[in-house]
């Protein structure tokens, strides 16, 4: 048996050892976590200084061109005139000395595409024919149709980087307008169809050749405009609030007329403006405000369904 001394060295022996290890502990946590915070800031996306300022400021991309090039604008302290400049959401930037505050909920891009016709909108065909994309080339590659337009349609075609965009404009009711130029007269079986709706149980002409849908229920239209009624021809201007599945080639189908040329001129508001045909614009600086505005409704409408 141990005595009382032998019991005390022992005791002490071990203690010395317990308290190196717990010595060492903290050593071992301090480097893990340096090398997360270095990574974390490696791992923040560079984005164009201009695009930071107009979708965080009041300032649209341009103005934020004018201000860089003018010495107005600050990357953590230092002046910047250089406008490819990059940076990352970790980076102090001020405008006029004013903080530039970076929001989340506010960092994608929505351009207009004037899309022709002879383009499909979709990244690749199994066919080898022309998509958007051999149009827009590698600076949009990643943005997502908000929509689609069909082979022989052309106009307004939005396009985003961010999916929660496209899908709340896409799944929305705003209103989209063309411009259809149709074979005859706009009859008057038409023009009733048009203000009060119908059930169409074959709705299979204009359709897609391998569209499994039959029958569709057009509902009534939001707006219309006979431009001109003619025996050749005659042309509208049409309001909806949808546009899928080739809507309006299956309407006017369903008459007997074939829909010679269809043409979208705006979207939720947001139009051409002489925009040329196969060119892209980003949104305005109102159009912006605009789509800040319906996004906010539009969470607030879905979290009340939610709720329901």
């Amino acid at each position: 048996m141990k005595n009382y001394k032998e019991r005390k060295a022992e005791f002490e022996k071990n203690l010395q050892k317990q308290t190196k290890v717990e010595k060492k502990k903290p050593v071992k946590k301090a480097p893990q976590k340096k090398r997360f915070e270095e990574t974390k800031k490696v791992d923040s996306e560079e984005i164009r200084l201009n695009k930071f300022i107009s979708h965080n400021s009041k300032y649209s991309r341009r103005e934020a061109d004018t201000l860089i090039a003018e010495g107005k604008v600050s990357i953590n302290g230092t002046i910047v005139t250089d406008l490819s400049q990059k940076v990352t959401t970790e980076d102090r930037v001020e405008v006029n000395g004013k903080l530039v505050k970076f929001e989340e909920n506010k960092m994608y891009t929505v351009i207009v595409y004037n899309k022709p016709k002879g383009e499909l909108v979709t990244k690749s065909d199994p066919q080898g024919r022309k998509t958007i994309y051999d149009s827009l080339g590698v600076k949009f590659k990643h943005f997502l149709p908000i929509g689609r337009l069909d082979f022989a349609s052309e106009g307004v075609l939005l396009l985003s980087d961010s999916v929660d965009v496209v899908n709340a404009l896409m799944h929305s009711n705003l209103e989209r307008v063309y411009k259809l130029k149709i074979k005859g007269y706009v009859t008057p079986s038409m023009i009733k169809a048009m203000e009060e709706g119908t059930t169409i149980d074959d709705a299979t002409k204009g359709a897609h050749k391998n569209s499994e849908i039959t029958s569709m229920t057009f509902p009534p239209f939001n707006a219309y405009q006979i431009q001109k009624n003619d025996k050749s021809f005659s042309k509208l201007k049409v309001v909806i609030s949808e546009g899928k599945n080739r809507e309006l080639r299956r309407f006017f189908g369903a008459f007997n007329a074939d829909v010679v040329d269809l043409k979208r001129v705006e979207f939720g508001g947001i139009s051409l403006n002489n925009l040329p045909t196969g060119k892209t614009r980003y949104l305005k600086k109102d159009e912006y405000k605009n789509l800040r505005v319906f996004l906010k409704d539009n969470a607030k409408t879905s979290k009340l369904t939610e709720a329901e």
